[in-house]
């Protein structure tokens, strides 16, 4: 297997634990505020999705994320969250409504450019560069990043969420 389509799996397999695990949170469980500063599980579920979008489609791809190419009045969030270093994320992330169907839609719709990006590339389409110095990560390969940020930003936020739904009384992760 290449490094492309070994991406792809990877992608997939975060993509199918996400989903699991949010299925069947109720909208209370979506918006509760839990103590300290962690984020309401609906929002992180949208940083999740949001951000995939915006690595992949936008920093990798350098094409225009979803959000802002047709997707922006279908996300199921009753404001737009601030873009990185342009805003109070914390403040939006208690504040926004999140309805879980729509925004569930345009998450199949990002995982779906992910993989579909992925299979259409060659493993040397992998080397290319990425200027990451506004994250302070310098310039890495695409491979770099999507293996060592946005793979890790799905899986390690999902297991944020099952944590958030076990502290509700929820079962976390679907197993």
């Amino acid at each position: 297997m290449g490094s492309a389509a070994m991406l792809r799996e990877q992608f997939r397999e975060a993509h199918q634990w996400l989903e699991a695990t949010i299925e069947g949170v109720t909208p209370e469980q979506l918006h509760w505020a839990p103590p300290g500063t962690a984020n309401p599980l609906g929002a992180t579920y949208a940083h999740i999705i949001l951000g995939e979008d915006l690595m992949v489609n936008g920093m990798v791809r350098g094409a225009p994320p979803l959000f802002a190419a047709g997707w922006q009045d279908r996300l199921g969030l009753s404001s737009p969250p601030p873009m990185p270093n342009e805003g109070d994320w914390d403040k939006w992330a208690r504040k926004v409504e999140i309805d879980l169907s729509p925004l569930r839609v345009y998450g199949e719709a990002v995982f779906s450019a992910t993989e579909e990006y992925l299979g259409s590339i060659a493993d040397s389409d992998l080397d290319r560069a990425c200027d990451l110095s506004a994250f302070e990560m310098g310039t890495q390969t695409i491979a770099w990043f999507l293996g060592n940020v946005a793979i890790p930003h799905v899986t390690s936020h999902c297991g944020e969420i099952a944590c958030l739904k076990g502290i509700q009384g929820a079962r976390g992760y679907p197993f």
